[in-house]
């Protein structure tokens, strides 16, 4: 026989796991200092440009 489960609960028990899920989200996001949210900021951009300069370049082929 199956076990019964009370709806209303599992509804609040997945809605608490959710917020818990986006309330880490946002410790990691803003919980930082200063000096770590530039070195983020930093080495996304540093990133960014090795990824930019990787790039190969598109031969357009001519319209006439």
């Amino acid at each position: 026989m199956s076990n019964l489960i009370n709806l209303r609960q599992a509804r609040k028990a997945k809605a608490r796991g959710e917020k818990e899920r986006l309330a880490a989200a946002n410790r990691a996001k803003f919980g930082r200092s200063k000096a770590e949210r530039q070195e983020a900021e930093a080495e996304e951009a540093r990133q960014l440009r090795a990824l930019d300069g990787a790039m190969r370049e598109r031969d357009e082929p001519d319209a006439s």
